[in-house]
């Protein structure tokens, strides 16, 4: 089973397609750039950033697109940017063709560590 070998971000990566590659990469550089103390490892078999011991959030590639997921709960400005992105309740999907949008992602992930941080759950990393 080809999931099973896919143990590091790195293997995870390396098993899409050169283009693909790029655009995951610079998803994870834009998380690690938002989250640096996170660590990494791979959860549910896709990518995932882990703070104070539990997951915070994940990204994934497929054909036409790349997801983040979870959506933090956003204000009324925030959502309006996240609309044309979501897909689901909780899953922000970026087309491949399309630039990555890097502030919005940084924001999303800054608001999950605050809305981790507020509820009082965070725990040392």
């Amino acid at each position: 089973m080809i999931a099973s070998r896919l143990v590091t971000v790195d293997d995870y990566i390396s098993s899409f397609p050169d283009d693909v590659q790029v655009v995951l990469q610079e998803i994870r550089r834009t998380i690690r750039a938002a989250i640096p103390e996170a660590d990494e490892t791979i959860s549910y078999r896709i990518p995932t950033f882990v703070l104070g011991g539990r997951a915070l959030v994940y990204f994934a590639g497929w054909k036409h697109y790349v997801s983040v997921y979870p959506i933090p709960d956003a204000d009324a400005a925030l959502e309006r940017e996240l609309a044309p992105y979501r897909a689901g309740k909780g899953t922000l999907r970026f087309p491949l063709d399309e630039p990555v949008p890097r502030d919005l992602i940084q924001r999303v992930v800054a608001d999950l560590v605050e809305q981790r941080r507020s509820d009082g759950s965070e725990t040392s990393a």
